[in-house]
């Protein structure tokens, strides 16, 4: 399994990261059955995350025909023109994180991002995974109406305005959607990607590994449904 995971400007480096790492594990685990890369639409470049500028280098371009699994992350930090380095001597107290990572979501739409997600969600041999506010990069680029999906405990009536099912779980399997929460739950939603995918032997030697177990139920719309609820 091939995983490309998307670096945007703004991007949030934990739901990056923590992805990527458990990934990689897999694949030592597995003896190289599952290989991790970082890209972006642009290709490859240095991309300025949300959190203190903190910067990671794309080393490829987002390519839904060479990939089995893309995971997109969400986004984090202040609003600037595009490209600007954020300012970490302004106060805190003159703006709201809540208000400004839509908007920081919302630019990824002008770049060439929704069209190769588009690729991506349309190709029945791609699982598309997103955390936190990756989900809405989709929905608002209109690729997963009518989907189940979950995102950041603030993003989920947005997440539901766009016609997307939002589910209230730490990760949610739509099939080849499969949504993480809050930005922890990138490690989760990538364990839980290496126990369907590779196999629950490497799940748990990485699980332990880094001394991380999953949380909650992994929700799926099969089922009845709970009576009175």
């Amino acid at each position: 399994m091939h995983a490309q995971i998307v670096l945007f400007d703004g991007f949030d480096p934990l739901d990056v990261i923590a992805p990527y790492e458990v990934l990689h594990a897999g694949g030592t685990a597995s003896g190289g059955a599952v290989t991790v890369e970082l890209v972006s639409a642009e290709g490859p470049r240095e991309v300025v995350s949300g959190t203190n500028a903190l910067t990671l280098r794309a080393t490829g371009t987002l390519d839904p025909r060479h990939a089995d699994l893309v995971v997109v992350p969400g986004a984090a930090g202040r609003v600037g023109e595009p490209g600007e380095v954020p300012d970490h001597d302004a106060g805190a107290g003159e703006w709201r994180e809540d208000e400004l990572v839509p908007v920081l979501l919302g630019r990824t739409l002008t770049t060439g991002l929704p069209a190769l997600l588009k690729e991506a969600v349309e190709s029945p041999a791609v699982t598309v995974a997103t955390v936190c506010g990756g989900s809405l990069v989709l929905a608002m680029a209109g690729l997963i109406e009518d989907r189940h999906a979950t995102t950041h405990h603030m993003g989920m009536e947005m997440l539901d305005a766009t016609g997307v099912h939002a589910v209230h779980a730490r990760v949610v399997d739509d099939g080849d959607l499969v949504s993480g929460a809050g930005v922890t739950s990138g490690l989760d939603l990538s364990l839980y990607l290496l126990e369907r995918e590779i196999g629950p032997r490497i799940a748990h030697a990485v699980e332990g590994l880094f001394a991380h177990e999953r949380r909650g139920t992994v929700w799926h719309d099969r089922g009845p449904v709970p009576a009175g609820w």
